[in-house]
């Protein structure tokens, strides 16, 4: 889940293989147990640049009743059939990515991506979390991407993204989480919550953020997480990380894609962000 300093942690993941689910053979044996998951998922996410020891199992909750299981790496979730596809790559099939580092996988384009925010029941958008979206899907369309967005509010979730507010399974925590992409489409589910009482911005950043996890970016600072205090790498094999061309390899203070935030941020993307983005899309 995205994570709000000094607030709370969480766990982070990256990849090509998103939500879904998997076997029950192969769920049995990589999550172990309602609180740790196995030695052998631990080092497959290792060996994909994620941090395997920071993955826990988690039941991901849907505002269409849905749900699904699998394991949460920072603010990315990874379903069992995720997992199991991630089983069944073989080396070279696969390139892992980030902020300033990509991978193959990543939205089809030119592309329109068709966006709702969630009104409904217990998982309607606060009127933060509104503006905050509203916000960051115009950071994106302005930059007149070969992807653009359209923006809905409904309670529906007939649309490629669909952003809600998930404080009820959250409590006591504030961020956000969501997954990468798969097939050429973006990720869908993305969880904001606790940010009801944060500003605009503190949602639009948020919000902005994981926007970027579903369309193919990792943070920024995976290798080090300084924006966190931690001085951590959040993977550790080296699979292939592609620098993105004109963005920095080290520590970028004011990226959107940073794994911490702070009450300060202004939801903007700085002009690293920017060029990733143009570069990419």
């Amino acid at each position: 889940m995205r994570k709000l300093r000094n607030f709370m942690k969480v766990v982070a993941l990256s990849s090509v293989v998103l939500v879904a689910s998997c076997e029950k053979d192969n769920t049995e044996s990589d999550v172990a147990s309602s609180d740790a998951v196995s030695d052998d998922l631990v080092a497959k996410l290792d060996g994909f640049y994620l941090n395997g020891k920071a993955a826990v199992p988690f039941v991901n909750e849907y505002p269409d009743g849905s749900s699904q299981e699998g394991v949460m790496v920072e603010d990315l979730f990874f379903s069992t059939e995720q997992i199991q596809a991630m089983q069944n790559l073989k080396d070279g099939e696969m390139e892992i990515w980030g902020e300033q580092y990509r991978t193959t996988n990543l939205v089809s384009q030119p592309k329109t991506i068709s966006v709702i925010g969630y009104t409904g029941g217990q998982f309607a958008l606060s009127s933060a979390g509104r503006t905050g979206l509203q916000w960051a899907v115009n950071n994106y369309n302005r930059l007149n991407l070969n992807i653009r967005f359209t923006l809905t509010f409904a309670a529906s979730t007939s649309a490629d993204m669909v952003i809600y507010d998930n404080s009820v399974n959250n409590p006591g925590s504030s961020g956000g989480s969501a997954g990468f992409p798969s097939g050429g489409n973006p990720f869908k589910f993305i969880q904001i919550y606790g940010l009801s009482g944060s500003s605009n911005n503190v949602n639009e950043h948020v919000i902005c953020h994981e926007m970027g996890h579903s369309i193919g970016f990792r943070h920024t600072d995976y290798f080090s997480r300084q924006s966190c205090g931690d001085n951590v790498n959040e993977g550790s094999a080296g699979v292939g990380a592609i620098l993105i061309p004109g963005t920095p390899s080290g520590f970028d203070p004011n990226s959107i894609m940073l794994a911490c935030f702070n009450d300060g941020v202004n939801g903007e993307f700085n002009n690293n962000d920017i060029t990733a983005l143009n570069f990419l899309y």
